[in-house]
């Protein structure tokens, strides 16, 4: 997730995004694993990247209302709520922002996909991305009060890929696959803040934490689960979750508010 002031392998088919284009495609892809939900989130991130790249120099009243509605501001959650889910799907006009996302994105979501299933994948994603949101407003709650604090906002998909990588880490640690250039990769994209400014790691670490969190509990062998299939888990434990995330970001609202109602 960039602030702003900013934050699968392939598998050698010949149109990775023929699954969104086919009907027929989309119910193979379906029923055998394939990247259909991440296809799905990488298509619309291009979509709504070109409304902004157009409206940037067509319509620029409607751009600057448009991110300015869709971008995750901890100060205006209350008044722009829908903004936690919204913000991950924007990014910078930027061509790198975007394309390092979407890159990352292609690399490590059609495997979760696979080992998931669409529907946990589906949600392990978006947790993962209003858990970017829940760590921006617990560093704009907890952090010194300062107007550089509060007038943070930020937008992208980082949030929630961070959440994927830490799933990742988790269930390839768990099968006993090699974990080191995982490792390697996270660190290099956890140092990425201390290199290039107005990057949003408050997202990062939440999306992360968010992410790992729901992949522990789907892989917590809790005895009376047992009989119950991955969805129905992911659909328990996601849901707790989803209620935890939105109280703490509540928690914090209250919090923001009375500093700017002092200010």
């Amino acid at each position: 997730m960039s602030q702003r002031f900013f934050q699968r392998p392939g598998t050698g088919r010949r149109n990775p995004f023929s699954s969104l284009t086919n009907p027929r495609r989309i119910k193979y892809e379906w029923r055998n694993g394939g990247p259909v939900i991440t296809t799905a989130i990488l298509l619309l991130c291009v979509a709504v990247w070109m409304v902004e790249i157009v409206s940037r120099y067509l319509f620029p009243n409607f751009f600057s209302a448009f991110v300015s509605a869709g971008a995750f501001a901890p100060v205006f959650f209350p008044l722009r709520p829908w903004s936690a889910l919204t913000s991950m799907f924007l990014h910078s006009t930027s061509i790198f922002h975007i394309l390092f996302n979407m890159l990352t994105l292609w690399m490590v979501g059609p495997v979760l996909e696979k080992m998931l299933g669409h529907l946990p994948y589906l949600v392990l994603y978006v947790l993962s991305g209003l858990g970017g949101s829940m760590g921006l407003m617990l560093w704009t709650r907890l952090a010194p009060v300062s107007m550089s604090t509060l007038s943070i906002s930020a937008y992208g998909a980082s949030g929630a890929i961070f959440g994927l990588f830490a799933a990742l880490l988790l269930v390839y640690r768990r099968i006993g696959l090699d974990i080191r250039s995982m490792l390697l990769m996270l660190a290099i994209n956890f140092a990425m803040p201390v290199i290039y400014s107005n990057i949003a790691w408050q997202a990062h670490v939440g999306g992360f934490v968010v992410g790992g969190l729901l992949t522990m509990l789907l892989m917590w062998r809790v005895p009376g689960l047992r009989k119950m299939g991955l969805p129905a888990r992911t659909g328990l434990f996601g849901g707790i979750l989803f209620v935890v995330v939105v109280a703490v970001m509540v928690w914090c609202s209250y919090g923001i508010s009375a500093y700017v109602n002092f200010g």
